[in-house]
């Protein structure tokens, strides 16, 4: 998707995407969001606030997801959201169910998902990938979906 020069190219089609993002951790997932824009911006695609699905948490990201790709009108989805390690294995199976769920929506309807959800043992880790920089996994995330459209 990037050029040697650094810069990301222009997109030549018109795709459409769509935005998925948890709102649990909500500043984090946000961070994310601006991220995947200003990436999506930067290859000459536009989002409407309408193409943004804000979901309660990561576990539902699959399910809205499926929904996002049903519909015609979008060629790619962003999934995103911030999951934090905590004291019991609840996010063991939240990160388990939500990349399993993602896969399983992108094979099912033969659309690329990017998956953009960080899974972080710390708010520090999930602080240092939500930048705004170009480490920033909304951003990669944005990146490889559009790449994937490419290629298919």
């Amino acid at each position: 998707m990037k050029q040697k020069s650094g810069k990301i190219k222009k997109i030549k089609k018109k795709w459409r995407i769509a935005i998925v993002v948890s709102q649990f951790n909500r500043p984090l997932c946000e961070n994310l969001v601006m991220g995947a824009q200003k990436a999506l911006s930067e290859a000459g695609i536009l989002l409407d606030e309408s193409d943004i699905y804000r979901v309660p948490g990561a576990f539902e990201i699959p399910l809205i997801a499926k929904k996002c790709g049903q519909k015609l009108k979008y060629d790619g989805i962003i999934c995103l959201g911030v999951v934090i390690r905590g004291e019991t294995p609840h996010f063991d199976y939240i990160c388990q169910g939500v990349t399993a769920g993602v896969m399983q929506v992108s094979l099912d309807l033969n659309k690329p998902l990017g998956f953009g959800v960080l899974t972080v043992n710390t708010e520090e880790q999930a602080r240092a990938r939500s930048s705004d920089d170009n480490y920033n996994k909304g951003k990669e995330t944005a990146l490889a979906v559009l790449s994937m459209l490419e290629i298919l």
